[in-house]
């Protein structure tokens, strides 16, 4: 097994795998608690979305870096669904379906008239193996820039989880920090695409949180396990997908769900014997 591992990993396209995907699954896991507990886990799905759309129409028109140029689009996106969620005539699930329905529509209609359908799987599915160090160093920057601004506002995202309404009555500006909420998930969404593609990057941030939800209670206790499971569930699913030369976003997917009933086993067992 250590020989197989070993082997695996000499491969410089793995490296750049398993550095740029652990940064993400750990930037997902942490944002994803929060969104979870506020019932905003399908804003994820939806910038997914936008995502791809985005990406589509800066590929189409020939841009050197798409990527840089889907990230402004996805955080207004990020904004204007957060504001449709709080103020909205639209409830918030019917806004993310319209907005991500929509710019799904947009980008397969983009790729397809522009002929870019020979790299549309890699947008809808990820192609974590292709990533080069150009996007492992954009990967990181990023990643290392939301783990920052996560751990120095996390007693604000701690403070609007679990109670908004105290939180604006002790002088939190809640709206600020939903709207940093918004933001590093626009950017998790954007980091992760390359590695899970718009269909499956949302699974990064959900399962993760339900299933340390399932066995832990406190908050920081639950931010710790939805970490840790997230990176683990990331490695044992990357070390599948090239041992079975199976995709690898859905690997990572498939891992999670077993670890998923996995928790849900052991949170009964926990419940019956308090």
């Amino acid at each position: 097994m250590i020989n197989e591992l070993i082997e695996m990993f000499s491969n410089d396209f793995m490296i750049r795998a398993l550095i740029g995907g652990t940064l993400v699954s750990l930037c997902a896991s942490l944002l994803g608690v929060s969104l979870v507990l506020k019932r905003y886990s399908m804003i994820g799905d939806g910038l997914s979305h936008v995502g791809f759309g985005a990406l589509a129409v800066a590929s189409a028109i020939g841009a050197a870096a798409p990527l840089q140029i889907a990230i402004p689009v996805v955080v207004i996106a990020a904004f204007f669904l957060l504001r449709i969620s709080e103020n909205g005539k639209i409830k918030g699930d019917a806004a993310i379906a319209l907005i991500s329905t929509s710019a799904l529509a947009v980008g397969i209609t983009v790729a397809s008239v522009s002929g870019l359908n020979t790299d549309i799987n890699s947008y809808l599915f990820g192609s974590i193996i292709a990533m080069d160090t150009g996007d492992v160093v954009f990967c990181s920057i990023l990643s290392v820039f939301i783990l920052i601004m996560f751990v120095f506002f996390y007693n604000k995202i701690f403070a609007v989880t679990f109670d908004e309404n105290f939180a604006r009555a002790t002088g939190t500006k809640a709206g600020v920090y939903n709207m940093i909420i918004a933001l590093l998930t626009a950017l998790t969404i954007v980091v992760g695409m390359k590695m899970m593609g718009s269909m499956l990057i949302s699974s990064l941030i959900i399962f993760p949180a339900v299933i340390s939800m399932r066995v832990c209670s406190r908050f920081k206790t639950v931010i710790i396990t939805s970490a840790s499971v997230s990176v683990l569930c990331f490695f044992i699913g990357l070390t599948s997908s090239y041992t079975y030369s199976a995709p690898t976003g859905a690997s990572i997917v498939i891992v999670n769900m077993i670890a998923l009933l996995i928790a849900i086993v052991i949170g009964k067992f926990v419940k019956k014997r308090r």
